[in-house]
């Protein structure tokens, strides 16, 4: 659940307005919750490098940059400190495949090095992809698989999105839907992912 709080948060972060200073919360369905940052530190017409900083209420602090274009691609390269686990190192991007008044279509894809604190466990590496649709920047649906070779474990979501509120100060979006994980030990069921993410913009 941490990854996918985490992750939601950057990408909500990353694909809002490159050139502002934005403030993010999740509030997500199992009553866990995270702050995200993103200042804009350099850039031109084109480009925009930023700072990135998370914090969950699991105790976790991710931090790193990203980079967005003026054509809605971007990348991000993030540090994530985890209590009692360790650290990962995340690198992710993502290119516009559609972007109009009325769609949006985003493909992401990432890789995260995963560096346990226990001698015992090895690093290991988590690598995963999505899509993104927006419909008139108000409905959307994201879909979404990662893979953790080491575990043999494979996780999957599908969410929806509705944005509840939108000015140029904020926005408030629902995020609903569902996740499972597969492996040779473990096959769940559908459970239910997804929150509410608070936005804040100056």
């Amino acid at each position: 659940m941490f990854l996918f709080a985490t992750v939601l948060t950057l990408y909500y972060l990353c694909a809002s307005a490159a050139s502002q200073n934005i403030l993010s919360l999740n509030v997500n369905h199992d009553k866990s919750d995270s702050v995200g940052v993103k200042i804009p530190l350099i850039g031109d017409d084109n480009n925009v490098i930023s700072l990135l900083g998370t914090k969950t209420s699991m105790g976790a602090f991710n931090k790193g940059f990203a980079v967005d274009n003026v054509n809605s691609h971007g990348a991000l390269l993030t540090h994530t400190s985890i209590p009692k686990f360790g650290s990962q190192i995340t690198g992710a991007g993502k290119l516009n495949l559609l972007h109009n008044n009325h769609h949006n279509l985003n493909a992401n894809a990432f890789v995260t090095r995963n560096m346990p604190d226990k001698p015992s466990i090895p690093i290991f590496n988590t690598v995963g992809g999505s899509f993104d649709y927006m419909f008139g920047n108000k409905m959307g649906a994201s879909v979404g698989v990662a893979n953790t070779p080491f575990l043999q474990r494979t996780d999957y979501s599908a969410l929806g999105k509705l944005n509840l509120y939108s000015s140029p100060r904020a926005s408030v979006d629902l995020n609903a839907g569902f996740g499972r994980s597969i492996s040779p030990k473990l096959r769940s069921d559908w459970q239910p992912l997804g929150g509410l993410t608070f936005t804040r913009y100056w």
